[in-house]
């Protein structure tokens, strides 16, 4: 009796203390149980979720749970005693109808949206090598993404890449909803690291409606946009060529908000002969939330850039060593350093239950210096800028209507100076240029629900442009000169209809036109001449889509036709000193087809493969110059420089309830021309490449994710990033053969 009293009193603590803790899970958006849901709590068996999604835990102190689905993004969540609780989860992006997009600035599901558009999530980022976009984006039907050189990148959407040799061009890019791209046209992307971005909206073809001037398209990228947790974290990452990675990053959560800063350092010693790169970037954001109809969001981006040119080489000097840097770019130090700051504000206000408000402001400041094989750069450059929107959401004459009304300025000025190149160190100064560029739009847009399953867009925009020239010292002349050139108000619109054939399906057509005027590094180009008879880019775009969604969301298709007349074609051609240099070609036709495919063969949360994930990628670019004529050849129904045919890309994913992963991607380019009288092409090539990982999450505080991969696993000799109308046949742009990778990811909430 005695020892069953004892044996008693020693469980007592454990009567006393622990209590019994019933949670359920629900579908944030929904409100639907989660059925057969993982829950992890350190010291105690994992739960299951029953059908009604509940599962009960034993605590007898404050504790932390993982729950884990395969249709839900993994949350943490800190559990009492004694209190049930109902946990929220967020629904993975897997059908059409639940991806939301706010493209056109209009906030509804990819399914309702009338245009061709592309999303790059998180997940897809993170599915390569974590250096670069490039990978991530050219899974996507219609994007091509380019790197001449480690952090050179070129972006064609569409084909758009004819004029821009190098950098961004002809693409209006945002971050955070803030101008990205600068007053003259160029978009920096390569000042960004990969933890900068955490999902991308690509608008395929001219958006100018809404975004000004452009054919290209829109990419909208933004960076986490709220602080949900406390947490440290870090991540390493190696690799072949010397590659070298690391970033640390802190999130703090405070009363009315949060603020969160990243830095991150990459290094590489480069595949080719100088081609080295080293990039640091920090980050800090904040998220503040003033009142219920408030919402202040500050960005603070920090780059210090520095990378060597490797330049072109003919095709036997690629065959014979694709490794070998152009002969004279070491010599010259060929090389860019660029240094940004970039900070931008951005405040949203629902003035009414109708009205709302959106403002951003943003200022940069940049020190940029090139020396090159002929020449020498150097400039400073300062811009700002910034975007307003009213959104109007009421009804009338009983239709359901959204008005938004806004506009975007942008003003830059920069100090620019040409010398000689003399072993890489600036010598005699050729010309000296204080450039001024100011950009602008007004936009309005009308949607009307004309019924359940039908919307109608209408909207334009007015948009101006100007830039001044004023050259104190050239060296050639002998005298100053001052140039200028504005291109009057262009009005662009846009008509846009969608159609929702059932709750997963839906059609879409739209009409829009395009006006994209020369850069001013295309009107004054390197060897100091200024071209203001360059014209600008006109077109008209004509697009039907197919979205449907199968299977419960298992099965997701998403086709588009289209066809753009351009006309005013900007191309390149180099002069007999090697110079690239710009000129209007007359039209071009651009038809194609871009298709989708996504189907999961296997969803099952209690299994060990919980997940199988199989995607195709169809892009078909059929584009020809309609008229086109230059020295004295004719080139009308040539393919367009630079553009593949046909591309394919087949992706396999696979996760697990152990937390192993694979991501297997394999991509098909066809042949490529490389320059205007089609008589020299890129070969075809398959890429494929592979990453296999294993994360996981300790006692509700730590994660830990390992991974290694391989790119190129063929060992393709192929060129990212070819040179078009090449001097000298200097086309090739040698890319990586098989190379590997691996990393290590830790993170702690606090």
């Amino acid at each position: 009796m005695k020892k069953i009293i004892l044996l008693c009193f020693f469980f007592l603590p454990v009567w006393a203390y622990s209590q019994q803790v019933t949670i359920t899970i629900l579908d944030e958006e929904s409100r639907e149980p989660v059925v057969a849901a993982l829950v992890r709590i350190a010291g105690q068996s994992n739960l299951i979720t029953n059908d009604i999604g509940q599962a009960t835990i034993n605590l007898s102190e404050n504790a932390r749970v993982v729950v884990s689905h395969v249709s839900f993004e993994d949350r943490t969540y800190v559990l009492q005693p004694n209190v049930d609780k109902e946990l929220l989860m967020t629904r993975k992006i897997s059908a059409l109808g639940e991806v939301v997009v706010s493209a056109f600035e209009s906030d509804r599901p990819l399914l309702q949206q009338a245009a061709a558009i592309s999303r790059v999530s998180e997940r897809e980022l993170y599915r390569f090598n974590e250096t670069s976009i490039v990978q991530a984006f050219n899974t996507k039907p219609g994007i091509r993404v380019e790197e001449r050189a480690p952090a050179s990148y070129r972006i064609s959407i569409r084909g758009s890449s004819l004029r821009a040799p190098f950098g961004v061009r002809n693409i209006k890019v945002y971050w955070n909803d803030i101008p990205f791209t600068s007053p003259d046209g160029t978009t920096p992307l390569n000042l960004l690291d990969l933890s900068n971005i955490q999902n991308t909206e690509i608008i395929k073809g001219p958006a100018g409606s809404i975004y000004g001037a452009g054919n290209g398209g829109v990419i909208s990228m933004y960076s986490r946009q709220q602080v949900t947790e406390n947490r440290i974290s870090s991540d390493v990452a190696v690799g072949d060529f010397g590659l070298y990675r690391y970033r640390i990053g802190v999130d703090q959560q405070l009363e009315n908000g949060g603020i969160s800063a990243s830095y991150a350092h990459q290094k590489s010693e480069g595949y080719r002969d100088h081609s080295a790169v080293d990039r640091k970037v920090f980050q800090l954001a904040g998220h503040y939330f003033p009142s219920a109809k408030q919402r202040i969001s500050t960005q603070l981006l920090y780059s210090d850039l520095d990378y060597q040119i490797p330049g072109a080489l003919t095709e036997a000097q690629f065959l014979e060593n694709p490794r070998q840097a152009r002969p004279g770019s070491a010599d010259q130090n060929s090389s860019i350093v660029q240094k940004s700051l970039y900070a931008g504000i951005s405040h949203q206000y629902q003035i009414t239950d109708k009205i709302e408000n959106v403002t951003s402001l943003y200022m940069e400041n940049t020190e940029f210096e090139n020396p090159f094989i002929l020449d020498y750069k150097r400039e400073l450059k300062f811009s700002y800028g910034g975007r307003t929107k009213f959104i109007l959401e009421d009804r009338w004459a009983n239709i359901p209507v959204r008005l938004i009304l806004g506009g975007e300025y942008q003003f830059g000025r920069s100090s620019a100076q040409n010398f000689g190149n003399r072993s890489g160190v600036a010598d005699t100064i050729r010309f000296n240029d204080d450039l001024v560029t100011t950009q602008g739009f007004l936009f309005q847009q009308l949607e009307m629900e004309l019924t359940n399953s039908t919307i109608l867009t209408l909207a334009l925009s007015e948009n101006f442009s100007r830039f001044d020239i004023n050259r104190s010292i050239d060296a050639q002349r002998g005298v100053p000169s001052a140039a200028e050139r504005s291109f009057p108000p262009v009005v662009i619109p846009r008509l846009a209809l969608s159609q929702q054939l059932n709750s997963t399906s839906a059609v879409h057509g739209s009409i829009s036109a395009g006006f994209s005027p020369p850069t001013i590094d295309e009107v004054r180009t390197n060897e100091g001449s200024i071209n203001l008879g360059l014209e600008a880019e006109r077109g008209i775009n004509y697009e039907l889509g197919y979205r449907a969604g199968f299977a419960e969301g298992r099965v997701n298709l998403d086709a588009s036709i289209f066809y753009f007349r351009l006309d005013e074609t900007i191309t390149t051609f180099t002069n007999e000193q090697g110079v690239v240099l710009f000129r209007n070609a007359g039209s071009t036709d651009q038809r194609g087809a871009e298709v989708l495919l996504d189907y999961a063969l296997i969803r099952n949360q209690t299994a060990f493969l919980n997940e199988m994930k199989i995607t195709h990628a169809f892009t078909g670019h059929y584009f020809q110059f309609r008229d086109y004529e230059s020295g004295g050849n004719d080139f009308s129904g040539n393919q367009l420089t630079g553009v593949a045919p046909n591309s394919l890309v087949n992706q396999l994913d696979l996760t697990t309830r152990a937390g192993l992963y694979l991501n297997f991607t394999h991509q098909y380019v066809d042949e490529i021309p490389l320059n205007d009288a089609n008589n020299v092409f890129q070969n075809s090539y398959h890429l494929v490449s592979a990453r296999l990982g294993w994360r996981r999450t300790f006692a509700g505080q730590w994660d830990l994710e390992l991974y290694g991969g391989a790119e190129n696993l063929l060992d393709e000799a192929y060129s990212l990033g070819n040179d078009l109308n090449a001097f000298a046949n200097r086309y090739y742009q040698p890319a990586p053969g098989r190379n590997w990778f691996g990393g290590v990811k830790v993170g702690f909430r606090y």
